[in-house]
């Protein structure tokens, strides 16, 4: 009798698990170069706020022309406006810190004080920050300047409110977030810009307002964010690798 022919063992497929690493590779590499473009994106950002932010002060547009504006149009412009203050109305914004170190890193309020440029319209001044126990203290009332005055700072567009946001307490003249219009509704103001103007600080000044409230809080996190896909992406490229080793070995 013949001797039979001995049968090797059939080597695993691979075209299964290619099949299922490739489109989660695909993915992880495309997140990882999108946000590369996120972070090209978010930098040419920066660079154009502080750009904004440390040029000369450029006159404020006329109220003609404020509804055409978009955020992207005036969002840290800095510029300058002439008018008036109106003394007697005011609207506090709380805020969980002055946004600096010492005295203000403490809850308080921005305090928002109507202003009439001479060329018309209402506009929302941001003077500063206070502390909440100077809430009831009316001297900044009478530091206000009298008669016409030129103002500067820097322009800044509605806040959105999100699920967490306490509601707002108009008939208190408290606030949660800078909304210009509904403040000015609140306020009987008449037209007013749909941005408001966060003054600039004054050195020579003293007292609260403190000015110059303005925060930059402007995440940047798109190159970790590249990493990790990326590294993701490699972690992947090995595991497949030594699997597909692993599996050339078996006989």
């Amino acid at each position: 009798m013949g001797a039979q022919t001995a049968q090797l063992p059939r080597r695993p497929s691979l075209i299964a698990p290619m099949l299922a690493a490739a489109p989660v590779f695909a993915m992880l590499m495309g997140l990882g170069f999108w946000q590369v473009e996120r972070l090209h994106w978010k930098e040419n950002l920066l660079a154009s706020i502080d750009a904004r932010i440390h040029a000369p002060p450029a006159p404020l547009a006329p109220a003609m022309q404020w509804a055409a504006l978009a955020a992207g149009d005036f969002d840290y412009a800095h510029v300058s406006v002439s008018g008036t203050f109106e003394s007697g109305a005011e609207a506090l914004i709380f805020r969980s810190s002055g946004g600096v170190a010492g005295a203000l890193a403490q809850p308080g309020y921005w305090v928002m004080t109507p202003f009439h440029p001479g060329s018309g319209g209402t506009l929302l001044i941001n003077r500063g920050f206070i502390p909440l126990d100077k809430k009831a203290d009316r001297g900044r009332v009478a530091a206000l300047p009298a008669g016409e005055t030129t103002v500067t700072g820097l322009l800044r567009p509605p806040e959105e409110r999100n699920p967490f946001t306490p509601a707002d307490s108009p008939d208190k003249g408290e606030w949660y977030t800078r909304d210009p219009i509904a403040i000015a509704t609140a306020l009987q103001l008449g037209a007013a810009a749909p941005f408001s103007l966060d003054e600039d600080a004054h050195p020579a000044a003293s007292g609260l307002p403190a000015g110059g409230a303005t925060v930059f809080d402007i995440p940047n996190n798109h190159l970790s964010y590249a990493v990790t896909w990326f590294g993701l992406a490699a972690t992947l490229l090995g595991v497949v690798s030594v699997f597909t080793w692993r599996r050339a070995r078996v006989v």
